[in-house]
């Protein structure tokens, strides 16, 4: 008999299938029972009668829990009445496992709290398991946007041996009687790599030891970080322009059902479309003050003013030529302002704020051992990097998109902790 999957079940009418997966909910209708099944890629409607089914097979189906596992076999019936338009008429029904305990779970509400207790059961919900969905399709897309234009993925370590964004956000650990720390960033490595394949990118967990709460911040998140040789801060800005739009398409094409389910309103999303609005970054603090938010130049933003500036337009908002006092040391000067950095950020629409950050590296040794020293770090920990600059260094450029935030904005998440199946945070590590 043929063995099928839910979201298959439209193309199997009248046919007899097979299919697996767990108790979703249940309910009875006279003599008509009805147990919704659910399995990785949707629900199903089945429907149990006593004439279909021996008296021992239903009158266990009836007093299954929720969550019960079970093989059900029976006849695709188109109904309109149905979630999804179709029905399974059971014949037969094995179960697999059957809980001897409730589960944690219900249909009532549920605080914050308790869910995250329960993280490892509450992915089993809809919500989750259509954000579960809309992430799989991000990292899909994200992989076949550089794949498809000549990127190579090169694996960045995780273990490193000093910040490259700043020393008060590390996680530091014992290796082997060394210090090491997780890693903030592969971006550093990627443009080892780039000196060699040109094109390259990672794609990883990165590690932030920031003591912050908002639901802007994850402890342990991950980011794809694409450099590439030969290049300037246009060329970054063009690309993640364009993997921003090109993200956002596949899965408007591909998990729409997923984000109608979640209430998202899509227009914004198909506004995505390049080219998306620039300021400079002196432009950006103007315009946060004739919107009455206060921020002087120099500074670096805040949650209000990414809030603001990202409510402020329709479309992703690039800002660009941030202030050398706010970016890390490798990012290179703007040669008519000192004060100035080839970078860039990426904002995305609707108040959520930063997700993409990047711009051109230095790529001047004598500049490079300059900022080292200005930045008080150790010269010793960043020979590797400086050999970068001292054997055929070129002009070169990239950027960091974090995943969780781009997930974030697309399913229009009220915080983070929902974009990553176990999320870590500020004395949240459990499950």
């Amino acid at each position: 008999m043929k063995e099928i999957r839910i979201e298959e079940i439209g193309q199997n009418s009248e046919e007899e299938v097979t299919l697996k997966g767990w108790v979703y909910n249940k309910r009875s209708s006279g003599k008509i029972f009805f147990l919704l099944i659910r399995d990785g890629t949707g629900i199903l409607q089945t429907v149990a009668t006593k004439g279909a089914l021996s008296e021992e097979i239903f009158s266990r189906i009836i007093s299954l829990p929720l969550e019960s596992s079970l093989w059900v076999k029976g006849t695709v019936r188109e109904d309109g009445r149905a979630p999804g338009g179709y029905e399974l008429v059971l014949s037969d029904v094995e179960v697999v496992h059957q809980p001897k305990e409730d589960y944690p779970i219900g249909p009532k509400d549920h605080g914050v709290a308790f869910l995250m207790e329960h993280r490892h059961l509450w992915l089993r919900s809809r919500r989750q398991h259509a954000i579960l969905r809309v992430r799989a399709e991000v990292v899909k897309a994200i992989r076949d946007y550089f794949d498809g234009n000549g990127f190579i993925l090169v694996d960045a370590p995780i273990f490193t041996p000093a910040a490259c964004e700043g020393t008060t956000t590390l996680f530091e650990t014992d290796y082997f009687g060394e210090k090491a720390y997780l890693s903030q960033s592969g971006q550093l490595y990627m443009e080892s790599a780039c000196f060699s394949l040109e094109k390259v990118y990672c794609f990883g967990p990165t590690f932030r030891a920031e003591k912050s709460k908002t639901r802007r911040h994850l402890t342990e998140f991950w980011m794809v970080e694409p450099e590439m040789a030969f290049a300037h801060l246009n060329d970054a800005i063009q690309l993640g322009e364009n993997l921003v739009a090109f993200v956002v398409e596949r899965v408007l094409e591909r998990r729409r059902k997923e984000l109608e389910f979640l209430g998202r309103d899509l227009t914004p999303l198909e506004k995505a479309k390049p080219p998306y609005p620039r300021l400079t970054y002196e432009e950006a603090v103007e315009f946060l003050k004739n919107k009455g938010i206060e921020m002087e130049q120099g500074e670096d933003f805040g949650a209000p003013q990414e809030t603001a500036l990202s409510e402020g337009f329709e479309k992703p908002l690039i800002i660009t030529h941030f202030p050398a006092s706010c970016k890390a040391f490798y990012m290179k000067r703007d040669p008519e302002r000192e004060d100035l950095t080839l970078s860039f950020d990426i904002f995305s629409p609707e108040g959520y704020g930063e997700i993409m950050g990047g711009g051109e590296r230095e790529d001047d040794l004598l500049a490079l051992e300059r900022k080292i020293d200005e930045d008080h770090l150790s010269k010793k920990n960043f020979e590797w990097y400086l050999d970068l600059r001292r054997y055929g260094s070129v002009p070169h450029a990239g950027f960091g998109l974090g995943l969780e935030r781009t997930i974030g904005w697309i399913c229009k998440l009220p915080h983070l902790r929902e974009s990553i199946p176990f999320p870590r945070m500020l004395e949240k590590v459990y499950p």
